[in-house]
Order: C-alpha cells, then structure tokens, then sequence
C-alpha cells in the first residue's frame, strides 16, 4: 500500500510509467518492450499490472539474448516482446525520439558525443540518465520527502538528495523539456562535467536491454551515427506500424474514419463525434489510407514547430487555409509531400463549418497534443 500511495506523489509521465510498467529488479521498475509498446499506443494496460521480481540469473539471461545494433529493424520491439528491460530514464529517452524529426538524430546524437570523435560510448550515453534525473528534480510536487525519495528508487535505482540540481552562478541550467535539455540550452561544458562524474552515478546501476543493444555485453563497443539514426527511424516506424495495423485488419488500408480516430487520440478535443460525424458527411465513399500515406502525415507531425513558423511567415497565423497552401506550407517546411487525399480527409475532419478552409491555430493546437501522446 505504501508504494501505491507513490502514485499520489508521481508526475502524468511517472504515473504512466509505474502503471505499465511489469518488472522490478532491486527496488528499481523496468518497462518490457512490450509495455513501451502499449503505453504509447493503448490508453491503459490489457491487464492490471503487478510488478514481477527479476532475478539476476533472469535479467542477464535477458541481455545475453540482446540483438546488437547492427541487428536492429523496425520489428525490435515486437521480437523482443517480453524479453526486455527499459528503465524510467530510457523510457523518456525513447518518447523524444517518436516526437522529433529525422533533422534532429543529428542534433541528439552530437549532444552525446561529448569527445567529438563522431561516436558515442556508453559512459557518454549514461550521462542523459544525470540529465533527464536534473529535469525532473525541477518538475517534482512539494511533499512527503520520504515518499519521493521511494519513487526516485523506483525509478532511478538509486536515492538522489533533493537540492542537486545543477547550477551555475544561481542561473538555472535545466531548461523547459527533455528535448530541449538535450538541443538547447545545456552547454557542452555541463556535458563534459557530467562526463567525468558518469562512473559515480552509473557504479549501481544495472545494464539495460538498450545500453547492451548499443554498446554489446560487455559495454566496450561504441555507437557510430548511422546506427544511431537507423535505430530512431525503425523505432517511429514500428510504433506507427502497430497503430496501423491495430485498425488495418490485415489490408493495405485503414478507412478515413479509422484515420480520424487515430489522429484525435490522446488530444484535447472532448467531443470527437462531431469531428467524425463531420468527416462521414464529407467523406461518402471510403477510399482509404495508405501506410505510406499515414507515414508521411506523422512524419510531418514530428516537424510541426517548423510547419508553425513556414505558416507565420505566410502571414496565415490569424486567418484560415485552403488545401493548395497547406499542402504547399508542410512541404516547404518539412521537404514532406502530402497526398491530394491525405490532405483532403485532414481538412474534413477539422473544417467544422464546411468551408473547405482550416482553422490555422486550432488545427496547430490540437496536433501539438496528438504529436506528445497527450504529455504537452
């Protein structure tokens, strides 16, 4: 009861992560690829969850049957299925990566390489537990410090004093996301001084299904960015693969219905209905989507920032677009090229009042949501 009194003292995305997440190992919790699976693409668990006690004969029976990098495809996670472990920092390492475009894998990966010798080590890569730890020091709720120091066991591994956030001349150095932390506004310097301290706070921790994926089983191996790049494309590939195929019933495409429901998951909007009743009017005679087509819009999605300032320079920030502009704007601020169709059933769900225009500024509002999984 005490550890589920935890909850109450969680943030959204640490909530989330304790109730999919199914393994333990030493007080610390671990995600299965199979639960990274569902808690980004099902609103809760299939099956209520209790955490199931690895030993260590298990967890490095686990690791010896890691697939190395150069093995990886956009069916790693469902292989690996239940033989996995993600920790709580991997897990919001791996929720960047389905946000972000393609442009930004460069810009992550030469964060990690700290040395500038175009590979990263696994003590390099060990520093974003430090950092994603610092962020969400900043993010936690006032209250009983023995119950946050049990949740930061649970899932860090190890205790954390509360007052270690970094900071420099009383200027604080962690920024507003864990994206940001990684482009923005940490400085090499803060890297390199994690760097030298990576053996102090990695000591008790355990491998991980993706530290051996990246770095083989005895951790001397280094990640070169093509592998790196190649691991964060199969992963948004799988992820919207499985979301396709959950409504595609086998065939090559999902009904533009299917596609609207797909899109408004996990978004602001409380009354889908009239998105949907919408569509269905517009949209008489199904012809479906493609999963090159579903691609592409998602693809877009994840370079949305770049879509909001091309749309601010089109001057339309304050009025409504037609498709022509739309189609024109995603593909100068992307180098994304939308479908006639794709780009027809995205106006009918969101042209409410049936003008053929779309609402800049709501339409923007909405996929922020959709694009985070409802974590904006």
């Amino acid at each position: 009861s005490d550890l589920e009194d935890l909850h109450l003292y969680a943030t959204p995305r640490e909530q989330r992560f304790r109730r999919f997440a199914s393994l333990e190992f030493e007080g610390q919790l671990y995600m299965t690829p199979y639960d990274f699976i569902q808690a980004v693409t099902s609103d809760e668990p299939k099956h209520a969850k209790k955490w199931r006690s690895l030993s260590k004969q298990e967890l490095n029976q686990i690791l010896m049957e890691t697939p190395p990098v150069w093995k990886g495809s956009s069916k790693l996670f469902r292989n690996l299925n239940e033989k996995g472990v993600i920790s709580y920092t991997e897990y919001l390492f791996l929720l960047c990566i389905l946000t972000k475009p393609h442009a930004g894998f460069r810009i992550a990966f030469n964060m990690f390489d700290t040395d500038g010798n175009e590979m990263v080590d696994k003590k390099e890569f060990l520093v974003l537990q430090e950092i994603f730890r610092k962020k969400n020091e900043k993010r936690e709720k006032r209250g009983d410090e023995e119950k946050r120091a049990m949740l930061r066991l649970q899932l860090y591994g190890y205790h954390t004093p509360t007052n270690s956030v970094l900071k420099t001349e009383g200027e604080d150095l962690v920024p507003r996301s864990y994206w940001d932390t990684l482009r923005r506004s940490t400085s090499q310097a803060l890297f390199s001084d994690l760097a030298e301290r990576a053996d102090d706070f990695s000591s008790s921790l355990s491998d991980t299904t993706l530290l051996v994926h990246f770095f083989g089983k005895k951790g001397k191996a280094e990640l070169n960015f093509e592998d790196f790049y190649r691991f964060m494309d199969n992963l948004q590939t799988e992820v919207l693969e499985i979301e396709f195929l959950s409504y595609s019933n086998g065939m090559n495409t999902i009904s533009e219905e299917d596609f609207a429901h797909i899109l408004l998951r996990y978004t602001n909007v409380e009354n889908t209905s009239s998105y949907l009743e919408n569509m269905r009017c517009s949209i008489p005679e199904e012809k479906g989507i493609t999963f090159e087509e579903f691609r592409s819009f998602f693809q877009f999605l994840n370079n949305l920032e770049d879509f909001t300032i091309a749309m601010q320079m089109y001057n339309f920030a304050s009025r409504s677009i037609g498709q022509d502009e739309f189609k024109r704007a995603v593909y100068v601020a992307t180098g994304v090229k939308l479908s006639a169709h794709l780009v027809n059933t995205v106006f009918k769900i969101f042209d409410v009042d049936r003008d053929d225009q779309l609402s800049y500024k709501e339409f923007i509002g909405i996929m922020k949501d959709r694009l985070n999984r409802g974590f904006r």
